[in-house]
């Protein structure tokens, strides 16, 4: 078998941890002698042993003499967890096959260093891509403190989110809507703006997903505290925070009688800095990676959408599109960006469609 073969298995392995690990990446490895897979592992959940030390494990003292593949870098500082290096190099492994280098500041070629001054072997690089792409969160986060933003969007073919009344009910198909539960499900915190929030009153939770182990955080932002108006109290964002985290973020303008108002439903308050009368992005990215907040699904509405394009927060974008036309008066998926001439035009790259029943979904990362 190949190198890229066993890469393959231990890619595999690593999605396992999807749900679990976060803020620490997904890590998956085998241990392989003669053809022969001796050990497997995965990190199963952040502050127990990973990937290297579960596959040892099984392989006992069989490891000696026999190539290890990893998806990422093997850690060599102590964190919540000890040096997997140390237990790489007692363990008698004859060769290390990664995917890439990790990213983490305090690894970065250390720990592949720290072998190869030990007499094993290293080579890096067996399907690299792949392994970025598994843990695109877990890279952003750790080289800019920041979570990576997905912006996902349904709209007809005219890119329309709802009629000119605010119907929106629904614009793609169910199977769409499954796959967007699926992807909340995934993601540490979900978003929307106030005004999505009062419209369409959503949960911002993750139904249709078989046995869910947790719920995303939901995030609204609200910059003058429109939720606390009286009428607004019985939204689900606010009837459900006893059951799901809750946070929002308003600005140094909201009243501090209505701050309170929403504490006392078990709503959590962020104060952000204001751009323009609206919650500061960048402020409020730098607070969710302090909280550990990971990965952020923006769900709306076209004024949300439109700042963080305007200002290059999007890591990912998700379009579904219905094969539907609105027309001219009904609420478009993205306002105004301020784009005079086509070479200011936001482009996107590597990506792919994929038709989901009727609809397509586009997939693309900023460029």
């Amino acid at each position: 078998m190949t190198h890229e073969h066993y890469m393959g298995l231990a890619i595999e392995l690593a999605e396992k941890g999807r749900l679990t690990v976060s803020p620490n990446p997904m890590v998956g490895c085998v241990i392989v002698k003669d053809d022969e897979i001796l050990g497997r592992g995965f990190h199963r959940k952040s502050g127990e042993p990973h990937a290297e030390i579960n596959a040892l494990r099984e392989a006992g003292d069989r490891a000696r003499g026999a190539v290890m593949y990893v998806t990422l870098e093997p850690c060599c500082h102590q964190g919540s967890t000890p040096p997997c290096t140390e237990a790489v190099l007692a363990s008698g492994i004859k060769q290390l096959v990664s995917a890439h280098l990790d990213p983490n500041p305090m690894v970065r070629g250390r720990g592949f260093e720290q072998l190869r001054k030990n007499g094993i072997s290293v080579e890096v690089g067996i399907l690299e891509e792949n392994a970025r792409r598994l843990n695109e969160v877990f890279i952003r986060f750790i080289t800019s403190r920041r979570p990576f933003v997905t912006l996902k969007l349904a709209a007809t073919l005219d890119g329309k989110i709802a009629t000119r009344t605010g119907d929106s009910r629904w614009i793609t198909n169910e199977a769409s809507r499954r796959i967007v539960h699926q992807l909340r499900y995934e993601s540490d915190a979900v978003t929307v703006g106030i005004g999505t929030a009062l419209a369409d009153d959503p949960s911002l939770t993750a139904r249709h997903v078989p046995d869910p182990i947790r719920q995303p955080i939901r995030i609204v932002l609200d910059s003058k505290l429109r939720l606390a108006q009286k009428t607004k109290m019985e939204t689900k964002i606010v009837r459900d925070a006893e059951k799901y985290r809750t946070i929002i973020v308003t600005t140094q303008q909201a009243n501090t009688e209505k701050i309170h108002m929403l504490e006392d439903k078990n709503l959590q308050i962020w104060i952000a800095k204001s751009c323009r009368g609206h919650v500061d992005l960048t402020d409020f990215l730098e607070k969710c990676g302090n909280n550990r907040i990971t990965s952020l699904f923006v769900e709306g509405g076209s004024e949300l959408a439109a700042s963080f394009l305007r200002e290059k927060r999007v890591d990912k974008l998700l379009y579904f599109l219905a094969p539907k036309l609105i027309g001219g008066d009904g609420v478009p998926a993205i306002r105004g960006l301020g784009i005079d001439r086509i070479e200011q035009a936001i482009f996107f790259e590597k990506f792919t469609l994929r038709h989901i029943d009727n609809n397509i979904l586009f997939e693309g990362y900023l460029k």
